[in-house]
């Protein structure tokens, strides 16, 4: 019996890329645009709120970091930003509650792609504005929020058909993500493979354009460097037989990770009244927490860098490792909008470093930062379950880990694979819930790449 193989879908003409009309590659240049130039607003209102909250001036002011601010604060300040960040997000949470959803995974696959647009924007604000403040969530998700439905409101002007909208509110998601962290690569693959759950050539390009331009555009406000600095590693054998080894690890690690978040999520308050206090006790108390524990404050980021470089002592990685994902839930626990990105790759990063400390007691010769690179690439990967945007992430962020490639792509991999036979969602798919019309108990039991065939024309 022989087999033939299916259509090439990149001959010119036909296919999906023959039903992209001029309307629609418009609008991608205007996502991108929009993306880029929310990404570059969102992060200047970031550092305005950062230097109000923890007299932080950037890389040449009084603080070189976010956490070196925090630490020359006195313990009432810490605290009492806190309380501030949870009356930010408590208020936020009264004045934004009702009405249509502003969460990006869950418009396009239960919303049709559809998003409120003010909304969203007061929600990126809010986000923001509390991630400055201090809360332990992504800086991510105030950019992606407005590029999705910056591509909502474009793609309803257009009368777009429901796959393309989907398919452009994705691209405006991932062009936000790519401008906030000059990764336009990992943008746009975050977009296909996270959040539409599926790579094919067609739809690859307007995501490469979007993010592309976005990141393009963000370059006027934002640097151009990587956002982490990391001296050169080399591979050795030692890191590839403990990327065989830690590879299983990540992935439980991963699953239990994102049970925690879909916890956290399945706590957040329902009444009016809780709604308000739930974040200002959560963030008074995580900012008690921190005049013990500065770096459980912010996304992480500082962290991570930190992990990379090895200036964090074992024993305060073995605290981090277990109070970072705390944090972080805690805080989606109150219901306080943010991402998820960074503080993701802050657990992966601060396992793979601790794990990568003992494994140079039986093995050294390898530096802890290239441990960590590979630890958190693989934890992004299994909790994203995008393994290629979290191996084209971690390459883009540091701008030095392709000499790392093999063990990095052999941890993914396994991390990925143990995640998928845990049956454990994606961190952003795990948190959708089931449209209000529909019965009770309905839930979406498949991936979301289990619903393309009913979205995407067959060429």
């Amino acid at each position: 019996m022989t087999s033939r193989p299916s259509a090439q879908p990149n001959v010119p003409g036909r296919g999906i890329v023959a039903s992209f009309g001029w309307r629609f590659w418009m609008l991608v240049a205007l996502i991108g645009v929009g993306a880029g130039l929310a990404g570059a607003a969102f992060m200047e209102l970031l550092h305005a709120v950062e230097r109000f909250a923890w007299s932080y001036h950037g890389p040449v002011g009084e603080a070189a970091t976010f956490l070196e601010a925090v630490e020359r604060t006195t313990d009432a300040q810490r605290v009492l930003v806190l309380v501030l960040g949870g009356l930010v997000a408590g208020v936020g949470a009264l004045l934004l509650a009702g009405g249509a959803s502003s969460d990006v995974s869950e418009a396009i696959w239960l919303r049709k792609a559809r998003l409120p647009f003010a909304k969203s924007l007061a929600r990126g604000v809010e986000s923001i504005v509390i991630v400055g403040l201090g809360a332990s969530l992504g800086r991510e998700a105030a950019p992606q929020q407005a590029g999705a439905s910056l591509a909502s409101l474009l793609s309803d002007w257009a009368k777009l058909p429901e796959w393309q909208r989907r398919l452009l509110v994705a691209c405006g998601a991932g062009a936000g993500m790519a401008a906030v962290y000059n990764v336009p690569l990992g943008g746009a693959l975050f977009a296909l493979e996270v959040l539409l759950g599926t790579l094919t050539l067609p739809l690859v390009l307007p995501a490469l354009a979007s993010a592309a331009i976005a990141t393009a555009v963000a370059w006027i406000a934002l640097p151009t460097q990587p956002t982490y600095s990391v001296p050169t590693f080399t591979v050795s054998g030692a890191l590839v037989v403990w990327a065989v080894i830690l590879g299983p690890i990540a992935g439980a690690a991963a699953v239990a990770y994102t049970r925690l978040i879909v916890l956290a999520h399945s706590l957040r308050p329902s009444r009016r009244t809780t709604r308000f206090l739930a974040p200002v006790l959560v963030f008074t108390a995580l900012g008690v927490v921190s005049i013990a524990y500065p770096q459980v404050l912010g996304n992480g980021k500082n962290v991570v860098q930190l992990v990379l470089s090895a200036q964090l002592s074992v024993a305060l990685m073995a605290t981090l490792v277990v109070l970072k994902p705390i944090a972080t839930a805690a805080c989606l626990a109150s219901g306080a909008p943010g991402g998820l990105f960074t503080p993701t790759l802050c657990f992966g990063v601060l396992l793979g470093g601790l794990l990568g400390k003992g494994w140079t007691e039986l093995w050294p010769g390898s530096p802890l930062g290239s441990y960590a690179i590979i630890g958190g690439a693989a934890v992004l990967g299994a909790a994203m379950q995008g393994p290629l945007a979290a191996v084209i992430l971690m390459l883009e962020l540091t701008h030095q880990a392709d000499s790392l490639m093999v063990p990095i792509l052999i941890a993914v991999v396994e991390a990925t694979v143990v995640a998928r036979l845990l049956r454990a969602p994606s961190i952003y798919s795990a948190r959708l819930a089931p449209p209000p019309d529909e019965p009770p108990g309905t839930e979406l039991e498949s991936a979301p790449s289990d619903l393309l065939p009913a979205v995407w024309p067959s060429p």
